[in-house]
């Protein structure tokens, strides 16, 4: 059976916006007395799209929406299904059109977000978090983003960008709860000499008065399975990030769910001396390879 958690890795709330905006299409192909095939064919579409925009199994563009409402005689319609329309786009933005200016403007815009947030809660499973990051993690993190979305490679300016974010650790009005897998400091994502520096970091950054970093050993004892990271920001949103998109969810509900989990998850994760001994079994063994890496 899945946990709960796992239930919104693809958040109902979603999928419910983009079904709820097929269904109001439905209405107005329904409304022009056209069936599928005949709108398609005078949008010049594969029949196919039609079915799937109204199914919510694609998400319309812009000029989709505008288009279908002047071939179903629906003008009016058009400025209401473009608000439900960019709503979806907040909640499920695909990385493609997030990074389509390049890597550099994200950063910008994660910063914003930050700046109006007292109290971070982070787990991640799989990676070092973007704040905790060292320079050579992250040029790692954002050269593999790159090609795997194919999107401008300014990873230099990017580097730069994540770098001036982490500014905030040191004030004294913010607080950072991060909770970490030994996975995640495990996972070759870099090359063993830059992993190492990284690892370093995480020593350093425990020991900041704002900052609480737990990591969660391997022979831990899990109450809540950890499916995906997520961030939380203070008790407004909640930031899931997967291969093709970033999740923005806003609802109470989920954010409730999110809250109980990283709780749980806080519970049995190890801090302070007990936390760095972890840190320093992983150097312990990742240290040769650093010397086969010509470090």
């Amino acid at each position: 059976m899945s946990s709960p958690l796992n239930s919104t890795s693809n958040p109902s709330s979603v999928h419910e916006a983009r079904a709820s905006l097929g269904r109001r299409l439905r209405e107005l192909r329904r409304a022009a007395g056209l069936n599928g095939r005949q709108l398609a064919e005078s949008l010049s579409w594969p029949p196919s799209k039609v079915s799937k925009l109204e199914n919510g199994r694609q998400t319309p563009t812009d000029d989709d929406i505008r288009r279908w409402t002047d071939a179903t005689g629906s003008p009016e319609a058009a400025e209401a299904l473009l608000i439900a329309l960019h709503t979806l786009e907040v909640q499920h933005a695909e990385w493609r059109n997030v990074l389509r200016a390049g890597l550099r403007p994200h950063q910008q815009q994660l910063a914003s977000w930050e700046a109006r947030t007292r109290l971070f809660r982070v787990f991640e499973a799989t990676v070092i978090p973007g704040l905790l990051q060292t320079p050579d993690y992250a040029r790692a993190r954002f050269a593999e983003g790159a090609r795997r979305l194919d999107v401008p490679g300014d990873i230099d300016a990017a580097v730069a960008g994540r770098m001036r974010r982490q500014d905030i650790l040191y004030r004294a009005d913010k607080r950072f709860h991060v909770l970490l897998t030994e996975a995640a400091l495990r996972f070759r994502l870099c090359a063993p000499h830059a992993m190492l520096g990284q690892l370093d970091r995480l020593m350093s950054l425990s020991q900041l008065p704002n900052v609480r970093l737990g990591v969660i050993a391997f022979e831990t004892a899990y109450t809540v399975a950890p499916w995906h990271g997520f961030w939380l920001y203070d008790d407004a949103r909640v930031v899931v990030e997967t291969l093709s998109a970033e999740l923005d969810l806003r609802q109470p509900q989920e954010i409730e769910l999110y809250g109980a989990a990283f709780r749980q998850l806080a519970q049995v994760a190890s801090y302070g001396r007990a936390a760095r001994t972890v840190i320093n079994r992983v150097i312990e063994d990742l240290a040769p390879h650093a010397a086969d890496d010509g470090a």
